[in-house]
């Protein structure tokens, strides 16, 4: 640690940081992630330089800078260092934006953990910023021609299909078993109310 703290200080009026102190960074961050006294001085040592942006390419350093601040309590400001981040990792900053909201809501209400429906409505409350996903959040629903296939079978044929039949409708529509399952049970629910 001695020795990034030194290499921050020589590099400090540098347009870019080498890449030898970028590379640093990231490994600190991956070592100290469980010890955090020493990991909160190495993400202020980053932050408080000029080139904070360029440490914010490695998703390690990413990854340690939100961490910190969740620790502290300061969601806002975690969400604003992964809408800067430049890192390539994009699935996993998306991780982090709901790790952030996830961490919100339990302290909001007091809880150790939250349903996975708590967990679902969090995401539908709070979706990422597009500079996390350019090309957008994965819809969840099925196209129109599928929607209508499995209405027609619940219609014609039947909303309790067996084994064999899901199988085949899975089959047939590129799904799995399971997603057709639950698109029936669902449906059925639907139908009571």
């Amino acid at each position: 640690m001695k020795q990034f703290m030194a290499m921050l200080k020589l590099n400090e009026n540098e347009h870019r940081p080498p890449t030898k102190l970028l590379n640093l960074a990231g490994q600190l961050c991956r070592e100290f992630q469980s010890s955090s006294p020493s990991l909160e001085k190495v993400v202020e040592a980053m932050m408080g330089s000029k080139n904070n942006a360029y440490f914010l390419t490695n998703i390690h350093v990413v990854r340690a800078c939100v961490s910190v601040h969740i620790h502290r309590g300061q969601h806002d400001a975690a969400c604003k260092i992964l809408e800067y981040s430049k890192a390539e990792e994009k699935e996993e900053l998306v991780q982090l934006w709901n790790e952030i909201h996830y961490r919100r809501v339990m302290e909001k209400q007091q809880k150790d953990f939250l349903t996975p429906l708590q967990k679902f409505r969090c995401r539908k409350r709070n979706p990422p910023p597009i500079c996390l996903c350019p090309e957008g959040l994965k819809s969840r629903n099925y196209s129109e021609e599928v929607r209508q296939q499995l209405y027609k079978f619940a219609a014609e044929v039947t909303a309790h299909p067996n084994k064999k039949q899901r199988e085949g409708l899975a089959q047939a529509m590129n799904l799995q078993p399971i997603q057709i399952y639950n698109w029936f049970a669902n449906y059925r629910r639907r139908q009571k109310s």
